[in-house]
């Protein structure tokens, strides 16, 4: 199995990461996030239009670069670096992932929207009693007509207040939790009976609580068949699992390297903290951590096209939520008080570490899937 970037990738990774090192500042980004709408529009434009990076995983039929999830893969941890709050994740990786999965009339359509810029899309999965379980959906997509009627609360949907569409998952048969009925949908945001209650989230990003009342969509919203969904659904959360693992592993370089600069500048009983042998030991394992997220990310981007892609996912995820909690820790409390301020970028990196630890499943969950998997 060959472990090397292409040339093209090696470009990509390069430029992605030369403009957010030139553009995407921690003052340019906190700016951002304190603002009205949450995010740079401008900053989406130029992933657009300078950099093209919209269409890193599309194919060149539909306008994009021709690559697949390591592209994905190298934004995502590029991403992570600079704390980008941008919905790349969910647009992209999430988006496309169904599209492209589902291919048809509706990919066709919404694809190049998304690489020229003009589509944001959410994820609308999640709600208040599924924790975990991708299956235990409350809201329902009852058949009227030629199209389906939508009723239902998502919780925590990243990106909501940016989005121009929402993919929802709905109950269009079976019971709660069953894994047959599942339905995926493609919904306009500005469609009828669409409300929202839009907050900011403790890593920096803007998401919602959004209610379907009523919410009346075509046939042609469906993505993929009927009442089988859950399979698509479950290959792209795995596929958005992945990037987020790559997104982790850039976050806790980050954190590591932050912290090595601080121990080196920090001065206790006349000499630098780095100096003190326990502080040494203690960033050796915190590097030795950063080393292992991006092995066993590479390892489950690798593998997402096969059979045991769950189990590798699992596996990577498991160990990234592990390291982005002793990392960021350690990060904080080497740092001591400042560690934990709003004026000091480590602060924010300990932040999104602590929300990916759980993002997709927490270290637990996915051991015991892991496992459940391997019997």
């Amino acid at each position: 199995m060959d472990f090397n970037f292409t040339d093209e990738q090696t470009m990509l990774r390069d430029s992605v990461g030369r403009y957010l090192s030139d553009t995407y500042t921690f003052d340019a980004r906190m700016t951002a996030v304190n603002g009205d709408s949450g995010w740079n529009p401008g900053v989406w434009k130029a992933f657009a239009e300078e950099l093209g990076i919209l269409g890193a995983p599309f194919a060149e039929a539909h306008g994009g670069l021709g690559g697949g999830a390591i592209e994905n893969m190298i934004v995502m941890e590029e991403i992570g670096k600079a704390l980008v709050i941008e919905p790349y994740l969910q647009t992209v990786v999430i988006g496309g992932g169904f599209l492209k999965a589902a291919g048809g009339a509706l990919a066709d359509s919404v694809i190049p929207q998304i690489i020229d810029g003009s589509a944001v899309i959410a994820f609308a999965y999640a709600e208040p009693q599924g924790r975990y379980n991708l299956a235990d959906l409350r809201t329902t997509a009852k058949k009227d007509g030629a199209g389906y009627v939508l009723n239902g609360h998502k919780a925590v949907v990243y990106a909501a207040p940016w989005a121009t569409h929402f993919i929802v998952t709905a109950r269009t048969g079976g019971s709660v939790r069953e894994r047959s009925g599942v339905s995926v949908f493609l919904i306009p945001a500005n469609a009828a009976g669409i409300t929202r209650r839009d907050y900011p989230t403790v890593d920096g990003a803007r998401a919602s609580e959004v209610y379907f009342e009523n919410v009346a969509v075509g046939a042609d919203a469906l993505i993929g068949a009927e009442g089988e969904g859950l399979s698509l659904v479950e290959q792209v959360v795995d596929e958005a699992t992945a990037a987020v693992c790559a997104e982790g592993s850039g976050v806790v370089r980050k954190l590591h390297e932050g912290t090595l600069d601080y121990s080196r500048q920090r001065k206790q009983f006349g000499k630098a903290i780095g100096e003190f042998q326990v502080l040494q030991h203690r960033m050796v394992d915190m590097f030795m951590e950063v080393e292992q997220a991006v092995s066993m990310t590479l390892m489950a981007t690798l593998r997402l096209d096969e059979r045991d892609r769950a189990k590798h996912v699992s596996s990577a995820k498991n160990k990234i939520s592990r390291g982005a909690r002793f990392v960021g820790q350690n990060a904080v409390q080497i740092h001591g008080g400042i560690g934990i301020s709003n004026e000091l970028a480590i602060g924010h990196y300990f932040k999104r570490a602590s929300m990916i630890e759980s993002q997709f499943g927490d270290a637990d969950y996915h051991l015991r899937r892991y496992e459940s998997l391997m019997d």
